[in-house]
């Protein structure tokens, strides 16, 4: 009986709304964003004035591990050309990062009755969409830049003229995967969060989300490493001048 009241009261991906121009826009996923945005903005203009030479600072100290740990996976998936890519694996890193522990902020103003007003904006489809979309167009124009004219659409004849079907749906399904896997796995996190608040005795619902909230404070640090491992492979095999695909790398959810 509890699962059938709670097929007709849990509502899944209801969000305050605006129209623009025909356009819905979620205002709360907005606001997410754009704090999420001004977050990492803040961390990185003071990392820049308390960078020194000297005795690092514990904000130093975090931001030199995380470049150092892009730099040496990029380096080691295309050599020194990669570091070309690390302020891009950083920012995705970061930014994702934040979009998806701003979901552990409470700021229902009922807890267990009432969304959250900053949701973790990554729980939405439209901002992993947006991201996956980015990420692809720039691959393909470095894979553009580095094979140049012939050489990019050779590509996808390789390494046999009959898998070009093939070749072109695995680009078309890339945005695709990456979007989902992302999705996917914080809008888990959220909804497991709303089953619990429905399934469960009141009284029962805040030692829930005490024991499930770190959970998900590590799901979504595994999910921002995955989305940026994988933007950094993408633009390894894009802008590879074999002539043989590298091995498809297999990413656990």
């Amino acid at each position: 009986m509890r699962t059938l009241y709670a097929a007709k009261t849990l509502s899944v991906g209801v969000h305050p709304t605006v129209h623009v121009f025909g356009l819905a826009i979620d205002t709360d996923i907005v606001t997410s964003t754009l704090l999420a945005m001004v977050i990492l903005l803040f961390l990185g203009f003071r990392m820049r004035s308390k960078v020194t030479d000297g005795v690092p600072g514990k904000l130093q100290v975090i931001w030199e591990f995380i470049v150092d740990q892009v730099s040496e996976l990029a380096t080691s998936a295309m050599g020194p050309k990669g570091k070309r890519y690390v302020p891009i694996g950083v920012t995705l890193f970061l930014f994702i990062l934040i979009c998806n522990w701003i979901g552990f902020i409470p700021s229902a103003m009922h807890p267990g009755s009432s969304a959250e007003i900053l949701p973790a904006p990554t729980g939405d489809v439209n901002l992993p969409l947006a991201m996956a979309l980015m990420v692809i167009v720039w691959v393909h124009i470095e894979s553009f830049r580095a094979r140049g004219f012939g050489g990019y659409f050779k590509h996808y004849t390789q390494p046999f003229k009959a898998l070009l079907p093939i070749n072109i749906i695995e680009e078309i399904t890339k945005p695709i995967t990456l979007t989902f896997r992302l999705f996917g796995n914080l809008f888990s996190g959220g909804l497991m969060i709303a089953v619990m608040t429905t399934l469960l005795p009141i009284y029962v619902v805040p030692f829930g989300e005490i024991i499930w909230k770190p959970f998900d404070l590590f799901i979504g640090a595994i999910q921002a490493y995955i989305f940026m491992l994988l933007a950094i492979l993408y633009f390894s095999f894009a802008t590879s001048h074999e002539e043989e695909h590298a091995p498809a790398l297999e990413v656990s959810h």
